[in-house]
């Protein structure tokens, strides 16, 4: 077993190595929010939105999972060349599209960027990446969400997604 710090008694300093890794965290939101107008505490909760809907995409619940969006006939979601219009829409449309756990794998998100628009809404810029064993193979790809703060909580307004180019 490999050790990246050890406390005088030679075993890991788990303490140490969350410390680290919290405030490598919060630095890498001060330098990606530097003149962009969205607030570090802004980005960390749009960013706490998106990981909370991953945890719900990898319980396999897609109603949660579609919490996060704007619950309006006017959201949009834009995917494989065409534009849905409406939450129910859209989650008919993952439901359909994701109907087994196999299909719907572990999804992870990374390489976010948030930009603010105004005080109350920012878009996001991210990859997307669903791990899955055969016959579904992993997919991939990145997306541009529009998030506004409705009720006083973050919720996705726009979501445009692609899906990588096949290798």
């Amino acid at each position: 077993m490999s050790r990246s710090s050890s406390n005088r008694f030679g075993g890991v300093d788990h303490a140490s190595r969350l410390r680290r890794a919290a405030s490598g965290i919060v630095a890498a939101f001060v330098i990606m929010q530097a003149g962009t107008g969205c607030s570090v505490f802004d980005a960390m909760q749009i960013q706490g939105v998106l990981m909370r809907q991953a945890d719900e995409w990898n319980r396999g619940n897609i109603d949660a999972f579609m919490n996060f969006y704007w619950n309006s006939e006017k959201l949009t979601f834009s995917s494989a060349g065409q534009t849905r219009r409406g939450w129910t829409a859209t989650r008919d449309h993952f439901k359909s599209r994701y109907d087994t756990r196999e299909k719907m794998g572990v999804l992870r998100f990374s390489d976010l960027k948030i930009e603010s628009l105004s005080p109350n809404a920012a878009y996001v810029l991210g990859r997307w990446d669903l791990v899955r064993t055969a016959p579904d193979k992993p997919v991939g790809g990145v997306f541009t969400l529009v998030v506004a703060k409705l009720d006083n909580a973050w919720r996705i307004i726009h979501d445009h997604t692609s899906v990588d180019a096949p290798k």
